[in-house]
C-alpha cells in the first residue's frame, strides 16, 4: 500500500495529515507513505520530525490584490503550479502511489491535481465549514470529499462524493483528565480562564487582553489567567502590562508566555478558552469540551474563521463575539458571565463533546484502504 498526503502552510493542514499518517502505519507497518508540500514553510519541520519523507516543490498561493504587483505575483504562481504538476506526475508514478490524499493548503493542489489525471484514486480533507479555493478547484475532479461538519455538505455539487469524516486531533486532546491537569498546573480550586490567538499572535487581539488583565487587577484577579503573547507579542506585550502597573512576575494568578506547548492539559484545565477560529482549534476545543468565547481573525480568506465559529456558537457550544466588537471591557464582562453560569458552561461541554467524531483518523483511514482496494 502506497499513500501520498499533500499538504502545507499552517499546522492545521499538516497535523490532520500526520495523526492519519500515524494510524495508518499502525495499521499497516510495511506500507509506504510519502508526503509533498511546498518549500520553505512549516511541513518542512513537522513532517520528517514525524517520522515520514518528504518531497517540497516551488510553490506560491494565489494573491486576491489588484495591483501589478499582485497581478505578477500570480503568473508566478501559476507558472510555478504548472511546473509543480508536471514534476508531481513524475512523482507519482516513480513511487508508485495507490491513493493520494490532501488536507489542505495551496501546497497540495499539484499533487492531487496530478493524481486525478493519472487516473488514481483522490480525496480532499476539508477542515473549515466553508471550502478554501483549492478544495472548491479541486472538488468536481477528486475521487472522495471529506469534510469535517454536517452543515458544509451543501456547499458540494456532488453529494454523492461528500462524507463527514471530522478533524483528526491528537489523542492527547481525548483523553487528559481535567483533574489531573488541574493538579499538574498547580492551580487549587480558582477557576482558569485560557487565552491565545495564534503562534504568531494577534496585535489588536493582545491589547485588547492587556486591557482586560487590567481590568482583572482592579478586581484582585478573581481567577487564574494563562495568556499565550504569540511570537511577535512576546516582543512587546510584557511591556504593555507594566504600563497597567502589572508586574507579571509577581502576579501568581496571571501566566503570560509566548507559547502554550502543553496545551492539552491547559484546556482540559480551563473552565474558559478564548481563541481565535481555525478549523484545528474549534476541534480541539470540542475535543476537550472547554466552554469557549470564539473570536475569529477578520483577515483570513473568505471569512471561514467566522463561519466556523459559527457552526460551533449556532449549537450552542461557544460564545461569538467578533474583534470588531470585541474590547476589553466587554470581553472580561463575557468572561465573568460564562464563570457565574456553571450550568451554562456545563450545557455548553455537552454540546462540544458531541459535535466531534472521536475516530476521525482511523475513518479517514477506511477510505484510504477502501480507495486502495478500487484502484
Amino acid at each position: 500500500m502506497n499513500v501520498i498526503f499533500t499538504c502545507g502552510g499552517t499546522g492545521g493542514h499538516i497535523n490532520p495529515a500526520i495523526a492519519v499518517a500515524n494510524i495508518l502505519r499502525e495499521r499497516h507497518p510495511d506500507c509506504r507513505i510519502l508526503f509533498i508540500g511546498a518549500k520553505g514553510h512549516m511541513e518542512e519541520q513537522l513532517v520528517p520530525n514525524a517520522g515520514f519523507e518528504l518531497k517540497c516543490l516551488q510553490i506560491s498561493g494565489m494573491s486576491r490584490g489588484k495591483s501589478l504587483g499582485a497581478i505578477m505575483k500570480n503568473v508566478r504562481a501559476v507558472s510555478q503550479t504548472v511546473k509543480a504538476v508536471s514534476q508531481c506526475k513524475r512523482i507519482i508514478r516513480k513511487f508508485g502511489a495507490d491513493v493520494i490524499i490532501g488536507t489542505g493548503g495551496y501546497a497540495c493542489y499539484p499533487a492531487l491535481k496530478a493524481g486525478t489525471m493519472l487516473k488514481i484514486p483522490t480525496c480532499v480533507h476539508e477542515s473549515n465549514a466553508m471550502p478554501g479555493l483549492t478544495t472548491r478547484m479541486l472538488a468536481d475532479k477528486v475521487t472522495r470529499m471529506l469534510i469535517c461538519f454536517p452543515e458544509s455538505a451543501r456547499h458540494y455539487k456532488h453529494p454523492e462524493k461528500v462524507e463527514t469524516v471530522g478533524m483528526p486531533i491528537r489523542r492527547e486532546f481525548i483523553y487528559t483528565d481535567r483533574p489531573e491537569a488541574r493538579k499538574e498546573l498547580c492551580i487549587g480550586d480558582k477557576p482558569l480562564v485560557v487565552s491565545a490567538f495564534g503562534s504568531l499572535g494577534a496585535k489588536k487581539m493582545n491589547e485588547t487582553v492587556a486591557g482586560m488583565l487590567a481590568l482583572e487587577k482592579e478586581e484582585g484577579f478573581p481567577f487564574h489567567h494563562i495568556h499565550a503573547t504569540g511570537k511577535f507579542g512576546w516582543e512587546w506585550m510584557p511591556d504593555k502590562v507594566k504600563e497597567y502597573a502589572i508586574a507579571v512576575e509577581n502576579c501568581p494568578n496571571l501566566d503570560m508566555r509566548e507559547y502554550i506547548y502543553n496545551m492539552p492539559t491547559v484546556m482540559a484545565a480551563a473552565d474558559v478558552i478564548i481563541s481565535r477560529a481555525g478549523a484545528s482549534s474549534c476541534n480541539e476545543i470540542a475535543v476537550s469540551g472547554t466552554p469557549a468565547i470564539l473570536i475569529p481573525s477578520p483577515n483570513v480568506t473568505d471569512n471561514h474563521q467566522e463561519k466556523n465559529a459559527r457552526v460551533l456558537s449556532d449549537r450552542g457550544g461557544a460564545v461569538l463575539l467578533l474583534e470588531k466588537d470585541c474590547t476589553a471591557q466587554t470581553l472580561y464582562d463575557t468572561v465573568k458571565a460564562l464563570l457565574a453560569d456553571p450550568t451554562r458552561r456545563e450545557r455548553m461541554s455537552t454540546v462540544l463533546r458531541g459535535s466531534v467524531i472521536l475516530d476521525s483518523a482511523e475513518r479517514i483511514c477506511d477510505i484510504l484502504e477502501e480507495l486502495t482496494h478500487k484502484s
